[in-house]
């Protein structure tokens, strides 16, 4: 019996020592992961919501057998894209990072919200609605 005890808390303790996988998206059937190109996403969830743009500086590397590597002494700049996906009220909203073009990171946001409205709809009105 203890020996059954003690395999049992070393398959659990293996078990909990495997690593995480990546964090994914999936829209309708399909899932976007790491790696994905930009083309992809928007071909499987449609447009986002909002999109940010910006860039970052990282020195220049290769990828030699599965494995970056970095050279020179210079920075190159790398353009980033975030874009947010809000899927509704009921549903949890999901940003996700291209470095590059390629999904970098996929996080989940709080729950989404009702469709924003149309700029002209509130434009003669200087009043804003609490409720709804």
């Amino acid at each position: 019996m203890r020996a059954l005890v003690s395999s049992a808390l070393a398959a659990l303790l293996l078990a909990l020592a495997v690593p995480a996988s990546a964090d994914g998206l999936r829209c309708g059937s399909r899932l976007v992961t790491n790696g994905d190109p930009r083309a992809k996403v928007r071909q499987f969830c449609g447009e986002p919501t909002d999109v940010q743009t910006r860039s970052i500086l990282r020195r220049p590397y290769f990828n030699f057998g599965g494995r970056g590597y970095t050279y020179g002494d210079g920075y190159v700049e790398v353009p980033v894209e975030i874009w947010t996906y809000n899927f509704g009220p009921y549903k949890l909203m999901r940003q996700i990072r291209f470095v590059d073009g390629l999904v970098e990171d996929i996080e989940t946001l709080g729950y989404g919200y009702h469709g924003t409205p149309s700029p002209t709809a509130d434009a003669g009105s200087d009043r804003r609605d609490t409720y709804r």
